[in-house]
């Protein structure tokens, strides 16, 4: 696609300041859906057991019992990576489960269909059967990230490969197959082709339980290292405390791509995809990012120019075409860093294809976590753009309206059982957030 050139207030940067806001309440519901698939129906009964009463507006700063932190036993640094987080958490609902230690062998990222069932998903279906209030997942680097099998998720279009979604994504739709009215559509585009369901959370304005969206906010601990793993978890704290200063949020446009229609970004999807979108849509929407940030307190630079932008340091977010960037340059990349509460996502189709070190390839979310980021979103395998968190809805949750990095990622993303990992502490806020949660106050602005 060539670029169609941008207005004039496109070709700055700007840095400019918003005032926090807090939530109010809606209600949904969730009951039983028909599914074909056995093991997804064993694991949907135990889920479908659980209707624990959970009033929203009780929910300004979600609690470490709403947590279920799920480690490898198999694997000592997943173990070790859980220990801390509870450690430092104060999380008690804790399972262990027993599969192929992904810390030790890229092989090993992967598990089957079978295996995932037997060794993941119905220990953690039994556990939330027996424990109700668990809103949130926290996975452990140790625990594969890939599903070979699924009944959701992408293959290579032709290919005699099966489905193959993230774990984590599986996970967060576990008993989507048991709730009345969700949707599953079919995606067809950039080479893949495949089957998911539309996040019931997606663009959500109030905070999240199970109870009221089905399904769970699923997150993980997870880079390169075990330390690396850990830092997640010591940044997020810090942020809850400690609002660092001048830092700022990066929008990286590249106008290669051209300049969507802001008015109808992000938009949304209702039924089946039979095509990718438009790259200048997601142009548009790190725009309409920018827009929200403007009057708010968060610093900000939105880089319109052709070149791929490195040389960052301490930076609060981060949102560009990583080596889709028509002008990537590795070197540039490896130079970012990030502060304490930093979040971000790179409209890269595997930037969380391997967390082990590797050469070749994609732009990985491994090195930003390195280097400092406390939540990020990647992906697994070809996900489509329109699978990429919407940079608007992100910072307007996570900067603007003080949900925490769980909500903040999944009221930005369109799908469930795809190809999405989010990286973090889910209970991560900013201090302001935390000040702010005994108040009761109606929002100001939130996106519709």
């Amino acid at each position: 696609m060539g670029s169609s050139g941008l207005p004039r207030s496109f070709r700055t940067s700007g840095r400019q300041l918003v005032r926090a806001t807090t939530h109010r309440e809606t209600f949904a519901m969730c009951l039983i859906w028909k599914t074909a698939s056995r093991s997804t129906l064993i694991v949907a009964f135990f889920i479908a057991m659980i209707a624990p009463k959970y009033a929203a507006s009780a929910v300004y700063q979600h609690s470490a019992k709403e947590v279920l932190l799920v480690y490898n036993a198999n694997s000592a640094v997943s173990t070790a990576i859980a220990m801390d987080y509870a450690k430092h958490r104060n999380v008690t609902n804790i399972i262990a489960v027993r599969c192929i230690d992904s810390a030790i062998s890229s092989k090993n990222e992967t598990i089957s269909i079978n295996d995932y069932t037997r060794e993941i998903a119905l220990p953690i279906g039994r556990y939330l059967a027996r424990n109700q209030g668990v809103n949130f997942i926290v996975l452990t680097k140790g625990i594969p990230i890939r599903v070979d099998g699924g009944a959701t998720g992408s293959k290579d279009i032709g290919s005699n490969k099966n489905l193959s979604p993230s774990v984590d994504s599986y996970l967060a739709a576990i008993d989507y197959p048991s709730i009345p009215g969700a949707v599953q559509i079919s995606i067809t585009g950039s080479g893949a082709t495949g089957f998911v369901w539309l996040n019931r959370y997606w663009k959500a304005t109030v905070p999240f339980t199970h109870s009221e969206f089905g399904g769970y906010l699923v997150t993980r601990l997870d880079g390169y290292t075990q330390g690396d793993a850990t830092s997640l978890v010591a940044r997020s704290l810090s942020w809850e405390t400690h609002r660092p200063d001048g830092e700022e949020v990066l929008l990286d446009i590249q106008p290669d791509f051209g300049m969507g229609d802001k008015t109808v970004e992000p938009f949304p999807v209702t039924g089946d995809i039979s095509a990718e979108s438009e790259w200048k849509t997601w142009n548009a929407d790190l725009a309409n990012a920018a827009d929200l940030l403007r009057n708010s307190t968060v610093p900000f630079e939105l880089d319109s120019s052709k070149t791929f932008v490195g040389n960052r340091s301490s930076l609060l977010g981060y949102f560009s075409w990583g080596s889709n960037d028509s002008h990537f340059s590795d070197q540039a990349y490896q130079s970012l860093s990030f502060s304490p509460g930093s979040i971000g996502d790179t409209a890269v189709s595997t930037s969380a294809r391997t967390f082990l070190p590797t050469s070749g390839g994609q732009s990985l979310i491994a090195d930003l976590i390195a280097h400092g980021i406390t939540g990020v979103k990647g992906y697994v395998n070809e996900p489509l753009l329109q699978a990429n968190a919407s940079p608007s809805i992100v910072v307007d949750r996570y900067f603007v309206s003080g949900f925490n990095l769980a909500e903040s990622f999944y009221a930005a993303s369109r799908f469930v059982g795809w190809e999405d990992i989010v990286i973090g502490d889910p209970l991560g806020r900013s201090v302001d957030a935390v000040n702010r949660s005994s108040t009761h106050r109606e929002p100001e602005a939130l996106l519709p």
